[in-house]
């Protein structure tokens, strides 16, 4: 009765006043915009290589319908080429290789003819050039009034596989675009940003003969070693901050959910369960969500650490793991097939800890390790696909999805 109400109170919500729909029947009404490269240095290659990136991240914004063809100017012309005449706006920008090999861009943003907005932007090298057009979108996204994406500046943290028992932790920004591998040799996985700042990780190292909790300063790499337990041990979790940690160990045979103090380095356990308890994650301040196989099948449940009371969080999909939280929603991992000669379907979902509300966020594929941002604005994903692992966003507000294919190894686990 339960999943039959969940149901129909998501139809209900879906032809109510549900913002996806809202979007939907507007995507022909936002405005357009179209790119003018003014810039005189690098070669035709790096370029169009700048301008796609640009239009990556216009296109993730999800805020413009934007023109994908690529056109030169003069960058103080007063007027707009013609082939774009009819755009509502245009981005003009000029790059320039100063000294020492460093990258400026200069940027306007204009409305018929007329400047009204610009900025200009510098970095080391033209290597992380993906950084400049990140925050050129940032700001544009903020001049048109629109809530902040302040997680397309931030780094992403994964590991890939790239032979048997060997993985790389990898540096990236979310298009991965750049990545910078910060670790490789040995099999190391799950890695965990430390701080919201993003100089420091927790890690598992599997090389031992005990699964091992590590934590590397970025800043001097430097690596600790933090606590081992026999079975397994991950960070799933850290508290705003950094002073808890969330980890899964199984300590006594089967895996549970154990607090960590950083400061005291001491632990405590937090589930007790028989079975299979995992992957905590806080909600709030006394509150935890973590999958259970409780029901006798994997599932989002809830604990009370003040009165230990345990309730499930999903009443939809007989194997749901895999889940992040923000605030009052819970992002999760649902198969959707049950094949045994194929490969089978694991979609996210979408879950309201004050509603009944449910809402798929992806349809193909092996869907897995979504992240929410600080904002809850986007959730990142690890999406494998016919053989292709990418990095996928969701755009909440909008329901559009982008994906970024990895072009080497597979993708086992991240952080953003």
């Amino acid at each position: 009765m339960k999943i039959l109400f969940s149901f129909l109170m998501f139809i209900s919500l879906i032809f109510a006043d549900d913002a996806t729909i809202e979007v939907i029947k507007k995507a022909d009404t936002i405005p357009s915009i179209a790119l003018e490269d003014a810039s005189q240095s690098y070669d035709n290659t790096f370029r169009f290589r700048f301008f796609k990136a640009l239009v990556a991240d216009l296109n993730v914004l999800s805020i413009f319908n934007v023109q994908r063809h690529y056109r030169t100017a003069t960058f103080n012309d007063n007027d707009i080429s013609f082939e774009n005449k009819d755009m509502d706006y245009v981005l003009r920008y000029k790059m320039n290789e100063e000294d020492n090999g460093v990258l400026s861009v200069e940027m306007k943003l204009m409305k018929k003819n007329e400047d009204v907005y610009s900025k200009s932007y510098r970095v080391g090298k033209k290597d992380v050039y993906m950084f400049v057009t990140h925050a050129m979108a940032y700001d544009i996204n903020n001049f048109m009034g629109e809530d902040p994406v302040g997680w397309m500046k931030k780094k992403v943290i994964f590991s890939r596989i790239v032979a048997p028992k060997k993985s790389e932790i990898v540096i990236s920004d979310y298009t991965l675009t750049y990545q910078h591998i910060i670790l490789k040799g040995g099999f190391n996985i799950f890695p965990k940003w430390a701080n919201n700042e993003q100089t420091a990780f927790y890690y598992t190292d599997l090389d031992g003969n005990k699964p091992r909790l590590k934590y590397l300063n970025i800043k001097n790499g430097k690596i600790k070693n933090i606590i081992a337990s026999d079975g397994m041990i991950v960070c799933s979790d850290v508290n705003n901050n950094g002073t808890k940690l969330l980890l899964t160990m199984a300590r006594n045979g089967q895996p549970d959910i154990y607090s960590f103090n950083v400061q005291t380095q001491k632990y405590k356990r937090l589930t007790t369960y028989s079975g299979i308890d995992v992957n905590g994650q806080f909600l709030g301040k006394d509150k935890i969500a973590f999958i259970s196989s409780r029901l006798g099948y994997p599932n989002v449940f809830s604990k009370d650490l003040t009165t230990n009371e345990v309730e499930p969080m999903v009443y939809y999909g007989k194997s749901n793991s895999a889940c992040s939280v923000h605030g009052n929603y819970i992002v999760y991992k649902a198969r959707e097939s049950s094949n045994a000669f194929s490969d089978n379907t694991f979609n996210l979902h979408l879950i309201s800890t004050k509603t009944d509300f449910i809402r798929r966020l992806t349809a193909t594929g092996i869907n897995e390790f979504p992240r929410f941002s600080n904002d809850g604005d986007a959730i990142i994903f690890i999406k494998n696909y016919k053989g292709q692992s990418a990095i996928g966003i969701i755009r909440l507000k909008y329901n559009k999805n982008y994906l970024f294919p990895l072009k080497y190894g597979k993708l086992q686990s991240m952080d953003w």
